[in-house]
């Protein structure tokens, strides 16, 4: 006679398996730089075409995917939009760092992020606009490396040596302009230069013309939780970048820290 209990664990693997694919096809359509396609999609998850059209077909369904204007492509849903707007809204470390962020916009007159660590890169779950005419092409939700940007060097230089090591040793270094950093060596030694001034530069790695400061927000135990940073169009970049960023900055992510989690003396 079948065991009850096993049959229970089976039929929750099979679940567990269904689910897992669903969330790796809505994963690849909602990183896709372009809308990709049913083949597309297939080649990428390695799932059968068929079972691919099955969960498009359930994704489209409960509106967490929809068909581009194209029509043959696809494109994150409204619904999944609505999640994803509300999560960010209710973060508790956004909560906690709003009001901060608009006063470093303020002091700064520069473009301001705040970004969380998601898998091998960095999230940006708020953004505040520069008040200037040039402004960044970035948006809520965009995902940065871990290596070239500011908020992804400020989390990892605040990363224990070999909490670090192991989470640089999983990424992949694509040089994104001539300044992006490649070698291992030397991405180790400009975190270690970010660990100890205490605040991380994206010197036009990411893109040309943008100059970036980050640094980390410390929660509980000492651990990083997100970072924060000023974005600066090279051609208005202050000549006393210290003073017009860099400090304001520093004050803003230690005021976000002291909400979530007491610091011991001398942090930052």
């Amino acid at each position: 006679m079948p065991n009850p209990a096993d049959a229970i664990e089976a039929a929750r693997a099979t679940g567990t398996a269904a689910f897992s694919k669903f969330m790796a096809i809505l994963q690849l359509i909602a990183d896709a730089s372009t809308p990709p396609s049913i083949a597309q999609l297939a080649v990428q998850s390695g799932f059968p075409r068929p079972t691919v059209y099955r969960i498009v077909g359930a994704l489209i369904a409960e509106g967490l995917v929809a068909e581009s204007l194209r029509g043959s492509t696809l494109i994150p849903g409204p619904r999944l939009m609505t999640l994803a707007s509300r999560s960010w809204e209710r973060s508790d470390l956004r909560v906690a760092a709003v009001d901060v962020l608009q006063q470093l916009r303020d002091a700064t007159q520069e473009t301001v992020h705040l970004a969380v660590r998601s898998g091998t890169e960095m999230v940006y779950i708020e953004k505040l606009e520069s008040p200037h005419a040039v402004r960044m092409a970035s948006r809520i939700g965009t995902r940065v490396t871990l290596y070239s940007s500011s908020v992804g060097k400020a989390y990892l230089a605040a990363l224990d040596a070999a909490t670090r090591d192991a989470l640089l040793r999983t990424l992949t270094l694509e040089r994104f302009t001539p300044n992006t950093i490649v070698e291992p060596a030397a991405l180790a030694a400009e975190l270690d230069a970010t660990r100890e001034r205490g605040y991380a530069e994206d010197r036009e790695e990411n893109e040309a013309q943008i100059f970036c400061y980050g640094c980390a927000i410390i929660g509980p135990g000492g651990l990083p939780v997100g970072s924060i940073s000023v974005s600066i169009p090279l051609f208005r970049k202050s000549a006393t970048p210290l003073e017009t960023y860099v400090a304001p900055l520093k004050s803003a992510c230690r005021a976000v820290s002291e909400r979530i989690a007491p610091l011991p003396a001398g942090s930052f």
